[in-house]
């Protein structure tokens, strides 16, 4: 029966694979208007997916429209395909300022920088923000990196922000 399990994971895989990518994709709506009078995206274009999906490009530049199971089989997609890019984060945080939620717009503006920053380094920053985990320099280390390697300003902002904070309230690392 090893070869049926193989042929199951396929084509369970394949299932899977086309409902995300249905559920990514325009689903028939009425197209909702390109941007606000301002130039911004509003929550008339969302979800994006459906109201915007020719706007929207993948990190490496394929359109969203492009995107399909077949192509991801084949090869012609890859993850970093399928990752999100910082200009659809830019839209969502337009979204999310346009019903007044600025502090999630904020939160999408800095995962927008930090997509160019390799995952295993975001997940030693990470880490390094943890209480008690780094000392204050260690954090403004980061926060220069994050600045000057990656031009993510207000993410640096944000770790010279911890690092103030955590000395205030003692939770630096002890040497």
């Amino acid at each position: 029966m090893k070869g049926g399990r193989i042929v199951d994971q396929e084509l369970l895989m394949k299932q899977i694979v086309e409902q995300v990518m249905q559920s990514m994709k325009n689903s028939g709506a009425v197209p909702a208007p390109d941007a606000s009078a301002s130039g911004r995206i509003t929550a008339e274009n969302y979800p994006l997916s459906e109201n915007m999906a020719d706007k929207i490009k993948t990190p490496t530049g394929k359109p969203f429209n492009s995107l399909s199971y077949e192509k991801v089989i084949s090869g012609d997609i890859t993850a970093d395909d399928m990752r999100i890019s910082p200009e659809t984060l830019e839209m969502q945080a337009q979204v999310a300022e346009s019903v007044n939620r600025e502090a999630f717009a904020g939160n999408l503006r800095r995962a927008a920088e930090l997509i160019s920053v390799p995952d295993d380094r975001l997940l030693e920053i990470y880490n390094a923000l943890r209480p008690y985990r780094s000392g204050k320099q260690e954090l403004l280390d980061i926060a220069s990196e994050l600045e000057q390697k990656y031009g993510a300003r207000t993410a640096a902002a944000l770790v010279r922000e911890a690092a103030d904070v955590y000395e205030q309230r003692g939770r630096l690392k002890k040497f």
